[in-house]
């Protein structure tokens, strides 16, 4: 029987876990990835959170993890609220599709509650986080600038019902801002990868400038 343990990153895993975030993402979103190196600045940065920066072992070896970096809501009255965003939750490709993600995140939802934090919102492939419970920003009147909706920006309430009564404008941490020409030197220094043009970047290109009226 296979043996699954969560526990907290720690320092011997960064390498492994930046590793798995880079194979995971190359070419994916675009040619090669940035993922990798948001996760190597983001321990850095003032808004990450450690105690929401997961890895999950399956029988001893990391196959996965789940950062958390703090966010925030500005509703129309003025009053701002702090939130929560994850990314990148990353499965090594050879585990991926077995569920290891959606117990990386069913564990951090537990986790980030317990803390006092009621609201998730990311920015993903709907189809691949409607089944944790997230749902489309325009349900909980969250927006963005100029009161526009993305279709990837999605949002979980941890406590029912926190978000009503307001419109509100949701706001990154600015780790969240990547210089992409320093992503690519750091991306330089690693092992060479091929970068390829994938039918899913075209995918996320849509869906990544898509708003929903």
């Amino acid at each position: 029987m296979d043996i699954i343990k969560i526990r907290n990153e720690m320092k011997n895993d960064m390498k492994i876990v930046e590793d798995i975030t880079r194979k995971s993402f190359y070419n994916i979103y675009i040619p090669g990835c940035i993922e990798h190196y948001l996760i190597h600045i983001m321990r850095e940065h003032k808004d990450f959170i450690k105690e929401l920066d997961f890895v999950l072992e399956l029988n001893g070896k990391v196959i996965g993890n789940i950062m958390y970096t703090k966010a925030k809501l500005t509703a129309e009255t003025g009053k701002e609220k702090n939130i929560l965003t994850f990314g990148p939750v990353s499965i090594s490709p050879a585990y991926q599709r077995r569920g290891y993600g959606k117990m990386l995140m069913e564990h951090s939802f537990k986790k980030a509650k317990d803390m006092g934090y009621d609201v998730i919102v990311i920015f993903g492939s709907p189809v691949n986080y409607i089944s944790s419970g997230f749902k489309s920003c325009k349900k909980y009147n969250i927006s963005i600038e100029n009161e526009k909706y993305p279709s990837a920006m999605l949002v979980k309430e941890l406590i029912p019902n926190v978000l009503e009564g307001h419109k509100w404008i949701y706001s990154h941490s600015p780790v969240m801002n990547i210089n992409v020409e320093e992503a690519q030197k750091y991306d330089d220094t690693l092992e060479p990868m091929e970068k390829k043009f994938l039918p899913s970047q075209e995918e996320f290109y849509i869906m990544s400038r898509s708003f929903i009226e």
